[in-house]
């Protein structure tokens, strides 16, 4: 029999950014809050030797096993799917703090189009310019009731950057194509260097509209409205798939966790695997969570007035899958809400790379959001009628860093061993540079989460199922992208250039992003979502699902900003539920 704890107020289902800001802004109110993390702990001190690229880029020390839990994919609904035994196209990390800790720190507000982006397209193009297999829909809510959470996102991780649009004002030096924004950024952007400069001046001469991007990498020292004070980024090229030292990139480590804990209402639990959430269907109200404690085996129950669903994007999805609550997704009938919309990012739209004979850059210096770009080609940016494709996405130059083992930026025809492998390997490791556009990843209803009927985790429970291809829309944004990417490029003077056009079929071998999201879809109505813009589930009001499973779609951009402004917007749900009880 499990072991009973008391009841508590709240309960969140993982610690990284979404569990912890819950964590924090509810335990500041005084609600007793637990947070059930299946990883260790982890602090700022387990990275002070975590320069190790070996270790952590390609070992993924902060991701997790797949030996005991992983997904199993297919292109189509026809075949059978195959776990995925090593990483390659995406990485979802364990251990507090979660993806959090391990990420670049490129925060972006999505843009007003995509919240109401079937509506605005069909007002301006008509309902023919979206084609039957795209189940777009819009997100229940504006760019404009979102923005306060943004700014409250932005001001808790110190976010840095030059603002583009205040008050529907443009300022200069900013992106002129971001929403309105209630105020400027709360720290200075980051320095540029000349690979970004170079960009920035080549995109200015094509009538671009360049600027520094935002980022999650403190340009300077900064103290948050909690107090927290943190110190600037020092530029050394270790973000992607570590954690910072120096507390220089935002996370749930430097930030959250740590306000969280000093209330002394919020208990954090490591090692602990939620297994189910307790349904009440009768009643449509979840009673608490089962988990078992990884170390000891033993098994739990954690009642609870609220239980908050805020671990990565597959696992919510899965969760709610195993505990049967909602209606599973039918590809077929397009009946059922739980893994409908599963997208992913269209990253490398049209990736140009260029190689200078005569020029080095210190490109082993960056950091995880160290980039330059511009906007001009991303949502509705641009006018559409002509086009079979809809939205865009960002481009960018970034100089994260070139690490010694995994960069090595080589023309397409070179060996991929041997003497000619080794030459071209130390000829063009400081000068080649790469310009990409991360394209938005709209819907397509053949593409879905659903459990797997043959392979199992190590408890037992069916594996998480992705069934996804890259759709016509995204293979028709990829040789838009690459034209103009191309003239960019040309304009800064490479000596040589290639530029990708076309898409094979998806591959989940590669590395390509850890933007998945989707499946437990946001909504202004239970036929078509699985929660309300408050991210409270439809059949179970005391029920909450945050992160970036409630995206309809994926924008342009990295998602995390927009995943920290619904955790802010999640907590004024929750409040008001724990007040007046139901649907907010």
């Amino acid at each position: 029999m499990p072991k009973r704890h008391d009841p508590v107020d709240v309960v969140t289902i993982g610690v990284g950014w979404v569990g912890s800001i819950v964590a924090k802004e509810l335990a500041q109110d005084g609600k007793q809050v637990v947070g059930l993390e299946r990883g260790r702990e982890r602090t700022t001190e387990d990275y002070l030797q975590v320069h190790d690229e070996l270790r952590y880029a390609l070992r993924y020390e902060m991701m997790q096993d797949l030996s005991k839990e992983t997904i199993t994919f297919r292109h189509d609904p026809g075949q059978r799917a195959l776990p995925m035994r090593k990483y390659g196209s995406f990485l979802p990390g364990t251990g507090t703090g979660g993806a959090g800790v391990h990420w670049n720190g490129q925060t972006w507000r999505f843009l007003p189009y995509d919240f109401e982006i079937r509506s605005r397209t069909i007002d301006k193009y008509g309902s023919e310019k979206i084609p039957d297999w795209m189940p777009l829909q819009d997100w229940g809510i504006t760019y404009k009731e979102l923005e306060p959470y943004y700014t409250r996102f932005e001001k808790l991780a110190g976010i840095s950057g030059k603002a583009g649009n205040i008050e529907g004002e443009t300022q200069s030096g900013g992106n002129p194509f971001e929403g309105p924004r209630s105020s400027e950024y709360p720290t200075e952007a980051m320095m540029t260097t000349p690979a970004i400069d170079r960009f920035m001046q080549a995109a200015k001469a094509q009538s671009y509209h360049p600027f520094v991007s935002p980022s999650a990498n403190l340009s300077e020292q900064y103290t948050n409205p909690d107090g927290v004070k943190r110190d600037p980024c020092q530029y050394c090229g270790f973000c992607e798939r570590f954690g910072c030292e120096w507390g220089a990139k935002a996370s749930p480590l430097v930030t959250t966790i740590p306000v969280a804990k000093s209330t002394g209402n919020f208990d954090l639990r490591t090692h602990a695997e939620v297994r189910e959430i307790l349904y009440d269907a009768k009643n449509e109200r979840v009673e608490g969570v089962r988990y078992v404690d990884r170390q000891s085996g033993t098994t739990y129950i954690q009642p609870a007035d609220v239980v908050v669903l805020s671990a990565f994007t597959l696992n919510n999805v899965r969760l709610l899958l195993l505990s049967e609550i909602g209606e599973p997704y039918d590809p077929e009938t397009g009946e059922g809400v739980v893994g409908k919309n599963y997208c992913y990012q269209n990253s490398g739209a049209g990736a140009v790379t260029g190689f200078f004979d005569d020029e080095k850059w210190n490109l082993y210096m960056g950091a995880g959001a160290l980039q330059g770009s511009f906007d001009d080609h991303n949502g509705d940016n641009f006018n559409h009628s002509g086009l079979d494709f809809l939205h865009g996405g960002n481009t960018t130059l970034s100089q994260t860093g070139t690490r010694p083992i995994a960069t090595n930026p080589i023309p397409s025809d070179t060996p991929s061993w041997g003497s000619e492998f080794k030459d071209q390997s130390l000829e063009h490791n400081y000068s080649t540079l790469s310009i990409s556009t991360q394209g938005a990843q709209l819907p397509h209803r053949r593409n879905y989460l659903s459990l797997d009927p043959e392979y199992t985790d190590e408890h037992g429970q069916p594996l998480l199922r992705i069934t996804f291809n890259w759709t016509p829309n995204d293979r028709k944004m990829m040789p838009y992208m690459a034209k103009r990417n191309r003239k960019v490029m040309e304009e800064m003077g490479a000596s040589t250039i290639e530029t990708t056009t076309e898409k094979d079929d998806y591959s989940i071998v590669p590395y390509q992003s850890t933007h998945n999201v989707g499946g437990a879809i946001m909504g202004a109505d239970r036929e078509t979502s699985v929660v309300n813009t408050y991210l409270q589930h439809w059949d179970a009001p005391n029920l909450f699902v945050p992160g970036a499973s409630a995206f309809p779609h994926n924008s342009g951009y990295n998602p995390t900003g927009t995943v920290g402004a619904l955790s802010f917007r999640d907590v004024d749900g929750i409040r008001q539920h724990l007040k007046r009880g139901g649907l907010v």
